[in-house]
């Protein structure tokens, strides 16, 4: 009732209905939090030049990942169905603040963006029945320009669409392959291709870097006929490495475990601000490399 009295009273109340309507359909919350936060880290860099000097590579790094806070809660707020991948990356960037800037804005700024990235994750979609929200093709305009300021704010780069690999055929069932620290670098999640098999194409993800270096690895593989199990202290792959995946997980600097495959693959295809993963488990299709060196190299049969 009293709810009722005071929006009656207010003004403007069509514009207020449809930002409601508008905030009930996407993580808008979440995205507040992320701009608040990015908002907040850039307070301090962006004081008086003399300041900015003093913090030296603190300062630059407040401003970029604050920049990057920001750009991630547009994204929630007007791309909601990137919600995983922009959470998880703004939750990586936030627990990094507290290390390359100021105390992750004194402890502020990371709480913002922590609590955010949170939020953004667990957030649902509900269906709702009702009128379009007004603006739609301002909304379409400014989603089409986010990826672009994303891409730019992170230093990524868009990549290329991934082609079919020729002149080799992947086996039918991919191995299982598991490490225990994998560290990519030059690392970019490039989309969804196919992989020629002997029982047709097979629909992959694929992952390009120019080195990578895998701890404990071991491959099996489970095609139904006498089983190999390939295995190596550590693995160092040199020199335009692509990899096919089917099924990819692992947990983000050991922190934040996450399960991706070409049906749910993020988007947009760029490089993702993570250092390395642990207890990688993946189904590879295929693996194309300039070099591979193995140390400790087993071959078992069963």
């Amino acid at each position: 009732m009293r709810s009722g009295w005071l929006d009656a009273r207010l003004p403007l109340p069509e514009a207020r209905r449809t930002l409601r309507g508008w905030r009930r359909t996407r993580p808008f919350w979440a995205g507040l939090f992320l701009l608040l936060g990015g908002v907040e880290l850039l307070v301090v860099p962006l004081s008086p030049l003399t300041i900015l000097v003093s913090l030296g590579l603190g300062g630059i790094a407040a401003i970029g990942i604050g920049l990057a806070l920001a750009v991630a809660g547009l994204f929630l707020w007007f791309l909601p169905h990137t919600r995983h991948y922009v959470s998880i990356n703004a939750l990586i960037l936030s627990v990094l603040s507290f290390a390359a800037t100021n105390l992750g804005g004194f402890l502020i700024g990371m709480a913002l963006g922590i609590a955010g990235s949170a939020m953004g994750f667990a957030w649902t979609p509900r269906e709702e029945a009702g009128p379009r929200v007004a603006g739609v093709r301002t909304q379409r305009t400014l989603a089409a320009a986010l990826p672009v300021a994303l891409l730019v704010t992170l230093g990524g780069r868009p990549a290329e669409q991934p082609s079919e690999p020729r002149g080799i055929t992947a086996p039918a069932v991919p191995p299982t392959v598991t490490t225990t620290r994998f560290s990519p670098h030059g690392f970019l999640l490039a989309g969804v291709t196919t992989v020629p098999t002997a029982r047709g194409p097979l629909k992959a993800m694929v992952l390009r870097m120019t080195s990578a270096s895998l701890t404990d690895y071991r491959l099996h593989t489970r095609d139904g006929h006498d089983e190999l199990a390939l295995g190596a202290r550590s693995l160092d792959l040199n020199g335009r490495v692509t990899l096919y995946l089917t099924k990819f997980s692992g947990c983000l600097e050991g922190l934040l475990c996450v399960t991706f495959d070409p049906d749910t693959l993020p988007v947009p295809p760029i490089v993702p601000p993570f250092v390395f993963m642990t207890d990688v488990t993946a189904e590879q299709a295929l693996v194309t490399s300039d070099s591979i060196t193995a140390n400790g190299l087993t071959l078992g049969a069963s």
